[in-house]
C-alpha cells in the first residue's frame, strides 16, 4: 500500500510540474495577446476619445467566442488528439498522413510545408511584438522613456537569444511560476473592473458577436484581422504536444489561461465603457507599473515558447528531410525536448532586430501580424480533415460537415488579415514564401540527386559477386571492420569503389550502413536495427530513428553486440563520401534551384558531426557531382 501511495503522489507531483510547465512554455504567447489585442480592434471605431457601447461589447464578445470556437473547440479539445505518438505539429502530422497514405502526396507535402513556413514566420514576428508591447507601457508611466523602447527591446532581444545555447531549463523553471502569476494577475485586474460596468457581460452572449459582424460594415472586415490577435500562440499549443502531453495542457486551460483571458478582456471593456479615455492603452490603465514589470517577464516567455517551437519544427524538418543537416544541440540529460539549433536561432535573431527597427512601434507591427498564424490555421484544419478521413476512418461527408464550420470562420479572419498586405503584411507572407522555397527545393534537389547517382552506380549484390572471383586485380584484405555510409542500400557506394581504386585494399569485415528516419516520433530500441549477412565479408546494416530522435549512430551500433556482431569501435573506420556539387547547364534543376540546393549543401553539418561518429576513425574521400 505504500508503493502504490508513493507511486501515486510520484505521478501527481509530475502533473503538476508538467501542468506548471504548460502554462509557462505552451501559453505563453497566447497569454500577452490582452496586451494589443483589444487596442488594436478598438481603433478604428474612436471617434473623439468616444466608443459606443455596442462596439466594445460586441468587440468582447467576439474575442471571447473566438477564444472558445479556435483554441478550445479545436485545439485543446480536438487537435490534441490527432498525435504522432505523442507528437503535435504541423509537420508531424504531415509525417502522419504521408505514412497513413503510403504514398508521397505533393498536395498534402505542400500543406505541411506551407504551415511550418507560416509558423517559422510568427516566430520571428511573436517576439518583437510582443516585447515592444510590453515596453510600450513605459511611457505611460513617464513619457520620457519613449525613447527608450526600441533600444530596450533590442537589448533583451540579443540577451534571449544568447542565453539560447546555455540551454533554457533554468529560465523556464524560474519563469513557469511567474507565468501563473501574470495570468492571476491579469484575472485579478479584469475581475476588479467588471463591476464599473456590469453592462459587459452582454459580451459573454454570442449573438452580439454575430451583430458587430453584421453591422459593423466594411470597417468589420478589418478589424477581424485584430480580434484575431486574441489566439496568437494556438499553433505552439499543439506543436508543444510532445513536450508536455494532452492532460496538463487542457488542465492549464480549463482551470486557469482561458478563464483568466476571458476576465480580463471583461475587465478591459468595463473599464472603457466607464472610462472612455481608456482607449488608447486599456490593458495598462488597469493597474500601471507592476502590470508593466509583469507583461515584460510575460513577453520573454512567449517569445521563448515560440523559439523554442521553431527549434523543434526545425529538427523535425531535418530528419523527414525538408532542410539540410543542421546542428542541433541538447542542452538537457533528460528532456530531448530542450535543444538548441545555431542556424535558426541566428536567423530568428536577425529577423527580430530589422522587425523592431523597420516598423518603429507595436502599433504599426500589429498590422503585419495576423497572417501568418491565420494562414497556419487554417492549413492545420484542411490537414485536420485528412486526418478525420484517413486515421479516424471517418467518411469524407463526416469529417466536411465537421470541420466545415471551422474553416469558414478561419477563412473570415484570413480573408480580413489579407486585407493588411499593403500596410506590413507583406512580411509575414514574404518569410513564408521563402521558407517554403528553401524546403520544397531541398527536398526536390535531394531526391533529383539520389535518383541520378542511383542510375551509375553498381548493383551492390553484382559487385559482392565481381569481388568473390578471384583475381590477380583483387585488392589486399586488411584487418580491422569498414564502415560505409550510404543512402542507397542496395547500390555499392561510391566511397567504397574509390577507396578500393585509389587504396587497392579491402578490409576484413565490410559493413553498408543506412540511416533512415520513420514517419513517428519515437522507435522502439527493439526496432532499431536490421542486419543482413551479404558474404562471408560483407554486412548490411539499417538503423531507424524517429523524426524526433538524434541519430547517434555510435551509440546504436553499439547494439548490434546482442545481435551477434561484435562491433568494436576502436578497430572500425568510418568511410564518408564527400559530395562536391557543381552546376549542369540544361539538366536537372532550374538554374536558381541548383544555385540555392548547392548553398544550402554547403550550409550543413559534416555528416560526421550529425550522425556522431568518432572523429579519430573516420575518413572521407571526395568526387564531384553535377546537378
Amino acid at each position: 500500500m505504500t508503493t502504490l501511495h508513493a507511486d501515486g503522489e510520484f505521478h501527481s507531483r509530475k502533473f503538476v510540474v508538467l501542468l506548471l510547465g504548460s502554462i509557462g512554455v505552451v501559453y505563453g504567447d497566447i497569454g500577452t495577446s490582452p496586451l494589443y489585442a483589444f487596442r488594436e480592434s478598438l481603433r478604428p471605431f474612436v471617434a473623439d476619445g468616444v466608443v459606443r457601447e455596442d462596439v466594445v461589447i460586441g468587440l468582447i464578445s467576439l474575442m471571447v467566442w473566438t477564444l472558445t470556437i479556435i483554441v478550445t473547440f479545436k485545439y485543446v479539445l480536438f487537435l490534441l488528439r490527432a498525435d504522432n505518438d505523442g507528437e503535435g505539429g504541423t509537420l508531424s502530422l504531415l509525417a502522419l498522413l504521408m505514412k497513413k497514405s503510403g504514398s508521397y502526396l505533393p498536395v498534402l507535402f505542400f500543406a505541411g510545408v506551407i504551415g511550418a513556413a507560416l509558423f517559422i514566420g510568427d516566430a520571428m514576428i511573436t517576439p518583437a511584438l510582443s516585447v515592444m508591447s510590453a515596453l510600450e507601457g513605459l511611457k505611460l508611466v513617464t513619457p520620457a522613456f519613449a525613447d527608450y523602447v526600441l533600444p530596450m527591446s533590442a537589448a533583451i532581444m540579443v540577451g534571449l537569444f544568447l542565453v539560447q545555447s546555455k540551454g533554457t531549463a533554468a529560465v523556464s523553471n524560474f519563469f513557469g511560476p511567474v507565468t501563473v502569476v501574470w495570468f492571476l494577475a491579469m484575472a485579478w485586474g479584469g475581475l476588479i473592473h467588471i463591476g464599473d460596468n456590469l453592462t459587459i457581460l452582454k459580451a459573454l452572449n454570442p449573438l452580439n458577436a454575430l451583430w458587430f459582424i453584421t453591422h459593423a460594415g466594411a470597417v468589420g472586415l478589418i478589424v477581424l484581422g485584430a480580434v484575431f490577435l486574441t489566439v496568437t500562440g494556438a499553433e505552439a499549443l499543439y506543436a508543444d504536444l510532445g513536450h508536455f502531453g494532452r492532460r496538463p495542457i487542457q488542465w492549464a486551460w480549463f482551470i486557469l489561461v482561458f478563464p483568466a483571458l476571458t476576465l480580463n478582456y471583461l475587465g478591459q471593456g468595463a473599464l472603457v465603457l466607464t472610462h472612455p479615455e481608456a482607449v488608447e492603452n486599456p490593458f495598462y490603465l488597469l493597474s500601471l507599473l507592476p502590470i508593466v514589470i509583469l507583461a515584460t517577464m510575460a513577453t520573454i516567455i512567449a517569445s521563448q515558447a515560440v523559439i523554442t517551437g521553431a527549434f523543434s519544427l526545425a529538427r523535425q524538418a531535418v530528419h523527414l528531410g525538408f532542410l539540410p543537416r543542421l546542428m542541433i544541440k541538447f542542452t538537457s540529460e533528460t528532456n530531448t525536448g530542450q535543444i538548441y539549433v545555431p542556424a535558426v536561432n541566428g536567423v530568428l535573431f536577425i529577423g527580430v532586430i530589422v522587425l523592431i527597427f523597420s516598423f518603429g512601434d507595436s502599433e504599426s507591427l500589429a498590422t503585419a501580424y495576423g497572417i501568418s498564424v491565420t494562414g497556419a490555421m487554417v492549413v492545420t484544419t484542411l490537414m485536420a480533415h485528412q486526418f478525420l478521413r484517413q486515421v479516424w476512418g471517418y467518411s469524407t461527408l463526416t469529417a466536411t460537415l465537421l470541420l466545415l464550420p471551422l474553416l469558414l470562420v478561419e477563412a473570415v479572419f484570413l480573408a480580413a488579415n489579407l486585407l493588411k498586405i499593403h500596410d506590413g503584411g507583406w512580411v509575414p507572407v514574404a518569410l513564408a514564401i521563402a521558407i517554403m522555397l528553401v524546403m520544397w527545393t531541398w527536398t526536390r534537389g535531394t531526391k533529383y540527386l539520389k535518383s541520378k547517382i542511383a542510375q551509375s552506380d553498381i548493383p551492390l549484390t553484382d559487385f559482392i559477386a565481381a569481388l568473390e572471383k578471384k583475381s590477380k586485380h583483387a585488392p589486399a584484405i586488411v584487418p580491422g571492420t569498414a564502415v560505409f555510409l550510404t543512402s542507397v542500400p542496395d547500390r555499392t557506394p561510391a566511397v567504397l569503389l574509390h577507396n578500393i581504386k585509389h587504396n587497392h585494399v579491402l578490409h576484413e569485415r565490410n559493413v553498408i550502413l543506412t540511416v533512415w528516419t520513420q514517419d513517428k516520433p519515437y522507435v522502439p530500441e527493439a526496432e532499431r536495427i536490421e542486419m543482413q549477412k551479404l558474404s562471408d565479408r560483407f554486412l548490411r546494416i539499417d538503423l531507424t530513428f524517429g523524426f524526433m530522435e538524434e541519430p547517434n549512430v555510435t551509440k546504436a551500433l553499439s547494439i548490434c553486440r546482442k545481435k551477434g556482431f561484435k562491433f568494436e569501435i576502436m578497430q572500425t573506420s568510418f568511410y564518408l563520401g564527400r559530395r562536391v556539387l557543381v552546376r549542369s547547364p540544361n539538366v536537372g534543376l532550374p538554374a536558381w534551384q541548383e544555385r540555392l540546393y548547392i548553398a544550402l549543401a554547403n550550409f550543413g553539418i559534416d555528416p560526421s558531426d550529425y550522425f556522431k561518429l568518432p572523429a579519430n576513425r573516420v575518413v572521407e574521400l571526395g568526387e564531384q557531382v553535377a546537378i
